[in-house]
């Protein structure tokens, strides 16, 4: 807020609290409301002498809190050698039996040493509070005082407010049970609040013990009025208060509004006010107000939105995120129509995106047909995202263009290796390449760094014999590596599952073990839905197997590809026999990786 535009509000709040002054002095005229006349002044009302004077134990059964005169034994060096509490009246009695029905405090007839009959008290700060009153002759107090007295249900923790005031040659000691004032000003000091009510006739302020302290004022200073409070909040609190005001004054409603006072530590106050009439119909007379410290709630709720909007970026980021590589991956990933039916064969894919992350992962397959036989691969790109689904597209396409080369899948491996290698030290990979020829009905396939598929034969399930010299390096991770290749016959009927880690996987758990859980989960599927020969039959089997495996404890996308051997492959269009498109198919390698 500029500072005219400020000033411009000061003098609004100001010029209404002046007028409303104005408007209750004329009220005051209209109804005949004028100073009280001096005590010497004419008029002065006759009052009839007394009846009869009040004793002394008369007046002090008239007082409202409860109280004791006191009579002080005082030694030959004028120190108070005992006090002597002479009377109780009728409010001491009644607050004695409440509190200690039974207990060794019961009243008592004449006078009795105060020590002797409560001991506690002199351990408090009683005896200071009598000496000062009876050497300076000035009332001491109030003091809050606790004691404890026993009862026949235990000790009892007494707290009051405590006086003690000269009253001729004795004194007078009062208290009022609970000491309200501190209860009420440390209730305003743990909830931040206190109140005021200030008069608009003659600026008269009225506030609370907590109100200095809630509004960071000095304890000895003055009392501001609700000019001087408007004068003090900063420029962006005007218009709320002036708001506030003129319902209070004007429209005769409660309100509330915010504002800070300066050298706070930024402190937010809320003021709700009410009007204070004179009469019914008359004008607002004064307004009260609760005052509360909404700083730390204001801190809060400011918090809790900087967080929300950061959720609400986080999950648009991901959403986003998600769908990029969703359509990223529809596009890179096949869909298997009939390409593999004529080889004799199905396929059919599972695959279950780590919902943690971007909805997509790192993993990826290939099947395709080539001029001497048939692409089947599956593999798992580092990370997770579009950086894990940039990668895979990489190895995918760079797989599809190589195999196209007729070189057997070792050497398809070795040149996948370099590619990944060549992409920097993050495009690591694992990987499972394989090449199926079914004129010999035979799975020629390597790995590098990857889970061995499994031979589904008759309801068994055992991992098809490693290459020789065991699994390769992952891809990426060492270029000029040499991959081999290990040979499977497959019969028909035969399942060949390919499948990553993320299926089987769990934190902290040996490879080994999880290699067991998937042939187990693998032949127990198998039995429980005795797949059929329709490739719906055989993703029925894969569904069932995932779900089998899958999981809450599963950190990882998932992926099964089940490839199975229906019977011989279509002569009529194998690549291997046929010569209208103008190519001689190369002879896959015999089994001990000769041409």
């Amino acid at each position: 807020m500029s500072d005219a535009r400020a000033r411009l509000e000061l003098g609004a709040i100001r010029e209404l609290l002046r007028a409303q002054r104005r408007r209750i002095r004329s009220y005051a005229q209209d109804h005949h409301i004028h100073h009280p006349a001096a005590p010497d002044g004419p008029g002065r009302p006759t009052v009839p002498p007394a009846a009869g004077t009040p004793t002394g134990r008369e007046l002090l059964d008239a007082f409202p809190v409860p109280a004791l005169l006191l009579a002080l034994d005082i030694g030959d060096d004028g120190q108070i050698v005992d006090t002597v509490c002479t009377v109780q009246n009728a409010a001491a009695v009644a607050y004695v039996d409440e509190r200690l029905p039974g207990g060794p405090a019961r009243r008592w007839s004449g006078p009795v040493s105060l020590y002797e009959r409560l001991p506690s008290l002199y351990r408090t700060p009683v005896p200071e509070m009598i000496s000062r009153a009876h050497h300076d002759r000035v009332a001491q107090g109030p003091e809050a005082v606790e004691w404890v007295i026993g009862s026949p249900a235990g000790p009892v923790r007494l707290i009051a407010e405590v006086r003690v005031s000269p009253c001729g040659d004795q004194l007078l000691l009062t208290w009022e049970p609970g000491h309200r004032a501190h209860m009420a000003a440390a209730a305003q000091r743990l909830v931040r609040t206190c109140w005021a009510e200030w008069n608009l006739g003659d600026d008269g302020v009225e506030p609370s013990r907590g109100f200095r302290r809630l509004l960071g004022l000095a304890e000895d200073g003055p009392l501001p009025t609700l000019s001087d409070l408007a004068g003090t909040v900063t420029a962006d609190s005007l218009p709320g208060l002036y708001r506030m005001l003129y319902e209070v004054v004007l429209r005769k409603r409660t309100s509330s509004c915010s504002v800070r006072l300066p050298g706070t530590l930024h402190r937010i106050t809320r003021m709700t006010a009410e009007p204070v009439l004179i009469a019914p119909g008359g004008p607002v007379w004064g307004v009260r107000a609760v005052l509360t410290d909404v700083t730390a709630e204001r801190r809060r709720r400011a918090a809790a939105e900087r967080a929300q909007r950061e959720v609400r970026r986080h999950r648009e980021h991901v959403k986003t995120l998600g769908e990029v590589a969703e359509a990223l991956r529809e596009a890179v990933l096949p869909h298997f129509h009939d390409e593999p039916a004529t080889y004799g064969l199905q396929a059919t894919v599972v695959y279950r995106p780590d919902a943690r992350e971007a909805g997509v992962g790192g993993d990826w397959y290939k099947v395709r047909k080539l001029p001497d036989g048939f692409l089947v691969a599956l593999g798992d790109a580092r990370g997770h995202g579009l950086t894990a689904v940039t990668l895979m597209a990489k190895l995918r396409w760079a797989l599809a263009g190589l195999a196209y080369t007729e070189q057997p899948v070792e050497q398809l491996t070795h040149w996948l290796n370099e590619t990944a290698c060549a992409d920097g030290i993050e495009s690591t990979a694992t990987a499972i390449v394989a090449g199926y020829h079914p004129e010999r009905s035979l799975l020629r396939w390597t790995c590098a760094g990857h889970p061995s598929p499994v031979l589904v034969r008759d309801g068994r399930a055992t991992p098809l014999p490693p290459p020789a010299g065991g699994p390769g390096l992952p891809l990426g991770v060492l270029p000029g590596t040499a991959y081999t290749a290990a040979v499977a016959p497959i019969r028909a009927g035969d399942i060949v599952l390919m499948y990553s880690d993320g299926l089987t996987e769990r934190r902290g758990s040996d490879p080994d073990l999880d290699t067991l859980r998937f042939l187990e989960a693998a032949a127990l599927s198998f039995r429980a839905t005795a797949p059929g020969p329709g490739r719906d039959e055989l993703h029925r089997y894969a569904e069932h197997l995932v779900a089998r495996l899958d999981g809450p404890h599963r950190s990882d996308d998932a992926t099964l590809l089940a490839l199975r051997r229906t019977g011989p492959h279509d002569e009529r269009e194998s690549p291997v026999t046929s010569r209208s498109r103008g190519t001689v198919a190369r002879r896959p390698p015999d089994p001990d990786g000769t041409s």
